[in-house]
Parts: C-alpha cells; structure tokens; sequence
C-alpha cells in the first residue's frame, strides 16, 4: 500500500476505522422511516411517524423554526399539528436533532412527509352560463364549441348533456366538445337550452359534480325565395315551400280604374322566405304589362291602370318578386283581370222583410203565415232583361253558418233552440261585388215527426227485424245448397249402380270371365264330387269391395244340366274326365294355379273383402221357361235323369285383378235378387 499511496500509512488506516465505527454507533441513536406517507384534510394532532431512538436520547426540531411548521414533537413521536392540504403543499421535510444527553452528542435526522390527495374538491367551470350562436343548416358533427371543467384534484372527468334530444350531442362521455346532431331550422326552433354535467370520479365512487347552462341561438340563413302572400306552406324533402294561387281582379270595359287595382284575396305583396333576415322585396311584370295597359310599382307592388281595357277578354299578367341584395331568391305569381260590362243596377229583394218558419235540421223554411208554402228568397238585377234574373247571385244569412240557401230556399243545418231569430239575408252579384241585404224574421220551433211517420228508434228496430230475416234466408239458401249437392251425389252413385246392375243382366262385361261349373254336388259327406254336365253360367263384372251390403254366404248346391249350346261342350269334358278315371279338379282353391287349359278362382286366406253374386232377372225368366219344357236328355253316361225342378245359375263376377286379390265369394239366391238390388241402390 505504502507503495501505491506514500502518505497512506497504519496508523492512517487505523483512525480512519475508529472513525466509521463511532459514525455507525452515532447514527444508531436515532431513526425513522423516511419518506413517509400522510392523508390531507388530517385531525389535529394525528400521529405521522414513531421515531425510534435510544435511550437518553432527545429530539427537537432543527432551529430555526419556520412559523408554518405544521408538525409537532411529542417524546418520539411526530404529529400533525394542522390540517395538511395537498392542493397547497404536496411534501414537507423535516429537520429533527437527536442529543444524547449523557455525552451531549446531536446527530441530524431528516424525515420526508408526503402528502396524500383525497376527492375532496368539485369540478369548476369557467363560467355559469355560456351563449353560443349557431347558423341554421350547419353541417352534422360540426363543432360548437369546448366546454370543458377542471378538478384541483386531478380526478377523470365524466360529462352528460340534458336534454338528450335538441339537435346537440356530445363527442364522448369524457370529451365535451359540442357537436351539432341534426340539421337545423330557424323557422322551427330559434334557441335551445343545455345543461352540461361534470362529475369527478368513476361511477359508485363518492364524487363531485357541477353544472353549467349553454344558451344556443339558431341564426337564420338566406335560403329561402320571396313567398307571395297568402300561401299555403308544404314541406317537401324538409324544404318549405309556401304556394300562392294568384290574384284576379276586375275592370270595366272603356274605363280606367283609378288608383291601385284591387285584388282577391287581397293586395299584391310578398315576403321574405328567411323571417330571421327579413330582405326587401322588389317586383315587376315578367312577360309584359299587356300593352301597356297596367303598370307595376317596384316596392309596393300594387298594380295600376294606364289606359282603359277596350276587349272583353280576360288578361293575364306574371309577377316577378326578387329580393333586393341576392336576386337569385324570387318567386313569380299570376295576376288575371277579367274585362266586364259595367253594372248600371244593383242585386234588389222582391221584398222589404221575409218572414218565415222552420220546424227541424235539413227541412225547408215555409212561409210564417202560410206553413204549407215555401218560403222562396229572391233578389233581381235590371241589367239581365225584365225579369231580372241574373245567374252570378248568391246568397247567403250574413255572421250565421246555421243556414244554407239552396236554389232560393232556405234550410236549417244545425238544431237550435226554439224561438224567433232575427236574420240578415245578402245577395252578392259574383260578378261585381255588388251587394244587397235585407231582414229575415224567422221562427224555429221543433215540430215532431208528421202523423204516420217512423221515428228513430222505429226504424233500428225494423233494420233489426230486416237484418233477422237476411241471416235466416242465407242460412236457409246454404242448406238447400248442401242438400242439393249430397242428392246430386247420391243420385250419381245409384246412377252408376244401375248401370252396373244392367251390364251384369244383359250377359256379361267386357273385363269378365265367363264359365260354368256345375261339377260341385254336396254327398251326404258335404264333399263336392264332379258329375253330371254343368249348367250354362255367367262370370263377369267387377264390384269393389265396401260398395254394396254384406250377407252371409250360402252354401254351393248341385245345379242341373242345361239345354244352351254350351253344355254340350262342358258335359264332353266331363263325361271324358269320368271315362278316363280322373278326378274333376275344383275351380276354388286356395292356391293359384296356371295349368295351361285350367281355369280356377284362388282365394288367400284371412280375406276381409267379400263380392256379393247379383243374380239377372232376364235368365232366371229364361231359366224358368226351361222348366216347364224340360225334357230328359242322355248324359255323356249314357244314362237319363229324371225330370226335377231347375236349379238357378249363381253368376259370380270378377275383374282380372280381383282373381289375384283374395275376395271372398257370397252366393245368393235368386229369389233374394230384387232385395239385394234394393240394398244395393239404398247402399249407394
């Protein structure tokens, strides 16, 4: 070392360790923690920090003294000796002397205090009221300006506008800019009231809140033309347009109308669509003062003649009206003059006074001392010939709508009280506006409804009564419908059964198959041998299943031979089966068979549908005819039978595909035939 530093030598290094180990053992006397935390808006007297120190050993602060030391030292403890606010001081440092009082030795301690900020501030605007002019028709969105509050506590500010609905709105619920939300009219709204809050804090906290009002006025713009008046004002698109129908005015033939010429519905004038600007007005003809015949004044616009009208035809004038500073806003309107004959005689009453009575609402006046005749108003114009009738007077009861004069007559239209009126009656020549009046005495009394008539409540009742009656004839009217419709239906079914009965009487159908067999005779087992010639048969027609009634069925019986032509051929076949020993095969099986030259019917067992046997009343006639001449023949045996009674034929029938569906098979007698075709017409 002595190398390294020449001056640094042992001793050098032994007094410089004695002197940290006094240093560590001084600093040990006193401590605390540093830099400390405390609330604003503290109690008097609140405990900022414990001091820990050894013993013996005091504290004080460090002289001097500041006046505004708000803390306090009690033993070792620090206080708060006013109420700290964070607004005014964020920190404070603290200079404390520890003294060891055995050795009178001080050591510095230093002691940091942070202040900390609490909500305890409100929000504050600039101002209380803010007034803000807006032009009509400003864009969306467009701003209006920034109200923004402030909080010495530095705390988020959240804000909110009332009412929701004026054509403002906020940016964001943070940002409180003013925006203009939809467009605005100054001829609908002028001026609209906000109320801007701001609260401090986020939502379920304690927070602060303030309020300030925005006065905003809605300035009218130049976006409207001149509007002739009066007008009747249509909104198009959310323009207004304010239509006029014109003017129209009169003038006699050869005379010059002094002065302004006057019109209807009144002057000529017009205004300034914009209320809010209010722009004078300046008017002209724009197609021509009808040879100069009239002449428009530029600012009052009222029209005046030059010369006079020498035709009687009507004129037609256009008005141009143009405001005086932007002459793109102006609006035209039309001005006719009808050319008349002067009037050299008034409308005049046939009579001084009418006198009249009137009995209810919508019934004729009649005359007061003669009720069975109508009063009749009548006024007379001497310029349309000796009888004076002119076709332009109208009349009319003057201040009164409780009347109408229809064709001369006049009529209550409202009821009113009884008693005696005292009218005034007006005749107005429409050409001309000439007008006469007179006094009409007339007493409305309420008379009740002439003997025989119906009142109110009679006629609901017969109304009633009529509208009974035109339910039950519809109801009537549907149920004859529906019956005719079900006999027609009915009557189609027995129809077709006829028919059907008839094609199996006259020998057959044309999908049938037809065959005799007479080869089942019952012994005295019941079992069914094969002899003897089978007797003439018919098997043919198609019957459906659930068309016609079900009756037991009856047992098949031996049938004698007949005497058609076709017994020859099957009593062959059944004398050649005996001479050569084989057994008949039966023609009902319950297997189907396809032999070639072998005919059958097959049934499938479990059968639910069954086909009824219709017999024919034509060959049962025929059949009974055989019996009286029947005389004995030689069998195919060579043997002769005895004469007996005939056995009828059973016909059954079928379709081909009735063979392959397993219908059961009932046989009926002929005797039962009328009755089975009786239920068959009932069944259908």
């Amino acid at each position: 070392m002595e190398a390294i530093h020449p001056g640094f030598t042992a001793s050098t290094s032994f007094c410089l360790l004695l002197l940290i180990l006094l240093s560590t053992s001084d600093a040990q006397i006193c401590s605390a923690k540093s830099p400390v935390e405390f609330a604003e808006n503290n109690t008097v007297g609140a405990v900022v920090l414990e001091i820990t120190v050894q013993p013996g050993v005091t504290l004080e602060f460090q002289a001097p003294v500041s006046p505004d030391n708000p803390f306090v030292l009690e033993r070792n403890s620090l206080l708060a000796g006013k109420v700290l606010d964070y607004e005014k001081n964020k920190n404070h440092e603290i200079n404390i002397i520890c003294t060891k009082t055995d050795t009178s030795e001080k050591f510095p301690l230093t002691i940091v205090v942070l202040v900390v900020n609490l909500n305890d501030n409100y929000p504050l605007f600039d101002q209380d009221t803010y007034l803000v002019n807006v032009p009509e028709m400003s864009p969306v969105d467009t701003s209006v300006g920034r109200y923004a509050a402030t909080d010495l506590d530095g705390q988020q500010i959240l804000y909110s506008l009332t009412p929701l609905s004026k054509g403002f709105k906020l940016r964001s619920q943070t940002n409180p800019d003013l925006l203009v939300e939809m467009p605005l009219d100054y001829e609908k709204v002028k001026t609209v009231e906000l109320i801007l809050t701001a609260v401090d804090g986020p939502p379920g906290s304690d927070p602060f809140s303030a309020t300030t009002t925005i006065l905003i006025s809605i300035l009218d713009v130049d976006n409207r033309p001149p509007w002739f008046q009066p007008c009747n004002k249509h909104e198009v698109g959310g323009a207004v347009v304010c239509q006029n129908d014109g003017y129209t005015g009169r003038v006699v033939l050869n005379e010059q109308e002094p002065g302004a010429l006057p019109l209807d519905p009144g002057p000529l004038y017009a205004i300034d669509g914009d209320s809010g600007i209010g722009e004078a007005v300046t008017y002209s003809f724009l197609n021509g003062d009808a040879g100069g015949l009239f002449r428009i004044h530029p600012v009052s616009g009222n029209i005046t003649m030059l010369k006079p009208a020498n035709q009687l035809v009507p004129i037609g004038l256009t008005v141009l009206a143009a405001q005086s500073t932007n002459r793109f806003q102006f609006a035209i309107t039309s001005v006719t003059i009808s050319v008349q004959l002067k009037s050299l005689y008034p409308p005049k009453f046939q009579r001084s006074q009418y006198e009249g009575v009137v009995t209810g609402v919508g019934v004729m006046a009649t005359e007061l001392n003669a009720p069975d005749k109508p009063l009749r108003i009548l006024a007379t114009d001497e310029d349309y010939g000796p009888e004076g009738i002119n076709p332009y007077i109208s009349y009319f009861v003057d201040g009164s709508s409780d009347f109408a004069i229809v064709g001369g007559y006049l009529f209550l239209t409202k009821d009113l009280p009884g008693g005696l009126l005292t009218l005034q009656l007006s005749a107005l020549d429409t050409t001309n506006d000439e007008k006469a009046s007179v006094q009409l005495l007339l007493e409305v009394t309420s008379a009740g409804p002439p003997p025989g008539a119906f009142g109110v409540v009679d006629m609901a009742a017969l109304g009633a009564t009529l509208g009974v009656l035109l339910l039950i004839c519809l109801a009537v009217i549907v149920a004859l419908v529906v019956r005719i419709r079900k006999a027609d239906a009915d009557g189609k079914k027995v129809f077709e059964a006829s028919v059907f009965q008839s094609s199996l009487g006259r020998g057959g159908q044309k999908g049938g198959i037809q065959f005799t067999n007479e080869a089942f005779q019952h012994d005295e087992d019941g079992d069914s041998l094969g002899s003897g010639s089978p007797a003439p048969g018919y098997l043919g027609g198609s019957i459906a299943s659930g068309d016609l009634p079900v009756k037991s069925p009856l047992p098949l019986r031996s049938l004698p031979r007949g005497d058609d032509g076709d017994d020859d051929g099957s009593q062959a076949g059944s004398d050649s089966a005996d001479s050569e020993g084989k057994d008949v095969k039966p023609i009902l099986t319950k297997e189907r068979r396809v032999d070639d030259g072998y005919k059958s019917v097959w049934f499938k067992e479990n059968a639910k549908d069954e086909v009824v046997i219709i017999q024919d009343s034509e060959e049962e006639e025929e059949e009974e005819e055989d019996d009286d001449d029947d005389v004995k023949k030689p069998s195919s045996s060579g043997r002769e039978e005895d004469e007996s009674p005939r056995v009828r034929t059973q016909r059954v029938g079928f379709n081909d595909t009735d063979l392959d569906s397993g219908l059961g098979v009932k046989m009926e007698d002929p005797e039962d035939d009328s009755e089975g075709d009786e239920d068959m017409n009932n069944h259908l």
